[in-house]
């Protein structure tokens, strides 16, 4: 984290919803990756959807906890796109998903979610493929248990060790200039159309 961003940090609203965006799905906003977990407190939830709304980023419900709810944010094209990759196909079929549709996978897993976070047993290893992971490394958490990961950053890394690195690096890069446009008075719905149109520099003028 670079100096500015840590100043930052110090004095941002850390509850703002539009801060927690930043932070939680920035990667996801850039257009670097195709969903991200959202976790907010219920009382912001009208507040993110009225975001979202003209946006191209859906949101779907996972948890419900009473204070806080877990969603799960995603561009539904790339989503959908992704789900349609053969490995994909086999690896969820192989898990009792029978169709591939997004919309008949998330019910299913939004209920192996919910039992996981309450009992603690039985990951749903399906959840790194509806957040985009790289199937490679999906596979190589299942097959090694979660161990002898060649690299830990938003996910564990199992093969093309520098390409991931990179990638990590570039949604730090994101994370770090969404703040910064949060802070200084940027709205998320502007910088939300700015990175879909490719117009950051304008908007951050």
């Amino acid at each position: 984290m670079s100096k500015d961003v840590f100043e930052i940090m110090q004095k941002i609203d850390i509850k703002n919803i539009e801060t927690q965006l930043a932070l939680q799905c920035a990667p996801l906003i850039a257009g670097l990756k195709v969903s991200n977990l959202l976790i907010i407190r219920r009382d912001k939830l009208a507040q993110l959807i009225a975001i979202l709304r003209s946006t191209s980023i859906s949101c779907y419900a996972l948890r419900d906890s009473g204070e806080k709810i877990t969603l799960l944010l995603f561009n539904k094209t790339k989503l959908v796109s992704y789900l349609k990759q053969e490995r994909v196909i086999k690896l969820l079929a192989g898990m009792g998903y029978r169709e591939n549709s997004l919309y008949d996978i998330l019910p299913i897993f939004r209920e192996r979610y919910r039992k996981y976070m309450s009992d603690k047993i039985q990951f749903p290893h399906e959840m790194g493929v509806l957040l985009g992971y790289p199937i490679e490394d999906v596979e190589g958490f299942i097959r090694h248990n979660g161990r002898n990961s060649m690299l830990t950053g938003y996910w564990k890394v199992y093969e093309n060790i520098a390409a991931k690195e990179q990638l990590f690096h570039r949604f730090e890069i994101v994370k770090e200039t969404m703040l910064q446009l949060v802070f200084f008075g940027v709205g998320m719905e502007d910088i939300i159309e700015s990175y879909r149109e490719d117009r950051l520099q304008e908007i951050a003028a």
